[in-house]
Parts: structure tokens; C-alpha cells; sequence
């Protein structure tokens, strides 16, 4: 049987997501050597028993351990879709598929019929509403403007987003932030 050392994990989508899987590993005595969003690397390969073991505990917290390869890396696409939108306050240098093709060294091509097939929707769309659902998060904390809310995303203007926000919720930006409700999702919900 083949050693498992990296653990493909689903769900992961923010930093205390990391820190509940270290943690996690290490309550089982199988410090990890990294935890990524989406990834896990143990110091030592586990068992069918540990495994098993593994997947339980990470179970009770929501998250899943993935063993197809399609999955790994439609997870994967999906990790790196949140990373870029959630945790880089930069703007894209290049396009979406390029950034994509760069990091996961696939063809977009290949990954946007594989995301597309196993999900229902495109890349791009999920690509969309993770930066809607970014938008929200900002509109919330009610510490930027609309105008620095679409430069922080990306958008070519404010008119552009507010658009795009309103095809996404049905609701404008305004009328959204006037609510005062969570509208939010969890971003494995998106």
C-alpha cells in the first residue's frame, strides 16, 4: 500500500481552519509538518487504522479528507480561488486563468471542463462569488468605501461591481449594507 503522508482535506477556507486541523493532528500525537488551506503534510506516512482515526476527528469538525485526485483538485481550484479573494489584498497581475494555470501547473483548460463538469457552475462564476461574498464581508465592517472596496477587488469600476453584486444577490450594494442582516455565507457555502 502506497505511503500517505499529504492529506488532501475538504472545507478548509480560512486561517482558524488551518489552526483547527494542526490542531487536530496534534491531539492524535501526528504533528504536521505544514497545514495549508486544503492541505495537510504529517512528519510520518499513516496506516488505514490512523487514517481512519484522521478522518473521524476531522470529521467532527466539519471537514472531510478527499482521496480521489479529481476531487484534490477541484479542492484545490476551489483553495486557491478563496486564497486569492479572501487573503491577498492585491489585485490580480495577470488573468484568472493564467493565475490558475500558474499555480496548480495544469492547463485551464483542462481544470475549467474538470470544475465545470463536477460542480455545475464555471470557474469564473465561483470566482464571482467568492469576490461577492469578499464584498459583503466588506460592506459589513463598514470601514471602506465602495469605490476602494472594487479597487481592492479588482473591479475596473464602482458601477462594475455594483452590477455584478446586484446579478449575484439581488440587491444593490446600498440596499445591501442598509439591511443590517448577515446575509453572508460561510465560504465553503459559496
Amino acid at each position: 500500500m502506497k505511503e500517505m503522508r499529504t492529506l488532501h482535506i475538504k472545507n478548509m477556507v480560512c486561517p482558524r481552519c488551518i489552526m483547527a486541523v494542526r490542531q487536530c493532528l496534534e491531539s492524535l500525537d501526528m504533528p504536521p509538518q505544514s497545514v495549508e488551506l486544503g492541505t495537510a503534510v504529517l512528519s510520518e506516512p499513516l496506516d488505514e487504522d490512523k487514517r481512519r482515526q484522521v478522518a473521524e476527528a476531522l470529521q467532527a469538525l466539519g471537514f472531510e479528507l478527499i482521496d480521489d485526485r479529481r476531487s484534490q483538485l477541484i479542492e484545490q481550484i476551489k483553495t486557491t480561488v478563496i486564497d486569492l479573494v479572501h487573503y491577498h489584498d492585491k489585485r490580480l497581475k495577470s488573468n484568472l486563468s493564467d493565475y490558475l494555470s500558474a499555480k496548480l501547473n495544469r492547463e485551464y483548460s483542462a481544470l475549467s471542463k474538470l470544475f465545470s463538469e463536477t460542480t455545475g457552475t464555471t470557474i469564473e462564476k465561483y470566482f464571482i462569488a467568492q469576490k461577492i461574498e469578499r464584498a459583503k464581508e466588506l460592506l459589513v465592517y463598514d470601514e471602506l468605501t465602495l469605490n476602494e472596496i472594487a479597487d481592492l477587488l479588482g473591479y475596473s469600476s464602482t458601477a462594475y461591481l455594483s452590477t455584478q453584486f446586484k446579478q449575484v444577490t439581488g440587491l444593490t450594494p446600498s440596499h445591501f449594507k442598509q439591511l443590517k442582516e448577515n446575509k453572508r455565507k460561510s465560504l465553503d457555502q459559496v
